[in-house]
């Protein structure tokens, strides 16, 4: 990384660059790059009353960052499980989309982009509605059933109530219909011909594409954690509670 001084005096163009990331750092700070390309970070640091060692400190920690491995969550009990993806899910609706809608709505493309930039500006509000959607059905039936599995399982109901709720909606349905959000992200990827862009492309262009890909990439590996870890483990959860409470009441 640059030394202190030479990062301050250096223009926010070039810093975005060398680092798309920090493009998602300043977007952090309410700076959007692209309005300041050939302005000193100093200088746009000043005018946002943000201190130029806060980007720094936040882009280091954004490097450090490090996600857990399938196989740490699938050895932490269900709910570290739901938890983690209720975290990407805040993350993915208070940074991710807003700052991918922030470059889409706010850059001024050249003349060779502007058709493209506006069929994505079409497109990608409907994908954002779309995702959203997805997020909430997800938590208020799936996340809200596995609530349900665990207090099934600690005794808060009665057998008879316990059983009717455990044949409701059994999770089998609901990952039967669970469906990877990505057709939009597909409608995108066309556009973009799979984020393929000239050496010379502008920046702006340079950072979107990257920030779309990557986006994509983080919902593919959600969607995984989801099928391969998540549904597995609650529909287990599931069978164990029913097996229990079907126990007991014979017994009785």
């Amino acid at each position: 990384m640059r030394a202190e001084n030479d990062f301050n005096k250096a223009l926010v163009g070039d810093l975005v660059s060398e680092n798309y990331v920090f493009a998602a750092v300043l977007h952090y700070f309410g700076i959007s790059f692209y309005q300041y390309p050939t302005q000193s970070l100093e200088v746009v640091c000043k005018r946002h009353k943000v201190h130029p060692n806060q980007l720094i400190a936040e882009l280091e920690a954004w490097a450090l960052r490090k996600e857990p491995t399938n196989e740490e969550l699938y050895l932490n009990p269900i709910e570290v499980l739901v938890a983690y993806l209720k975290r990407k899910h805040y993350y993915f609706v208070r940074q991710e989309l807003p700052f991918l809608a922030n470059i889409i709505s706010g850059i001024v493309p050249e003349s060779n982009y502007a058709s493209l930039m506006a069929d994505l500006r079409i497109m990608f509000p409907l994908f954002v509605e779309d995702f959203i959607h997805h997020i909430h059905e997800e938590e208020s039936r799936l996340f809200k059933r596995i609530e349900l599995l665990q207090d099934v399982e600690a005794g808060n109901y009665s057998l008879v109530d316990a059983l009717t709720i455990l044949e409701r909606d059994p999770i089998d349905s609901l990952a039967d219909a669970h469906e990877v959000h990505d057709d939009e992200m597909e409608g995108i990827r066309k556009l973009t011909s799979d984020y393929t862009l000239a050496d010379d492309a502008p920046l702006t262009m340079k950072v979107l594409y990257h920030e779309l890909q990557n986006f994509e990439r983080e919902l593919t590996i959600h969607a995984q954690i989801e099928d391969e870890l998540l549904f597995p483990k609650a529909i287990q959860l599931e069978r164990e509670a029913l097996r229990k409470i079907r126990n007991k009441i014979r017994t009785n």
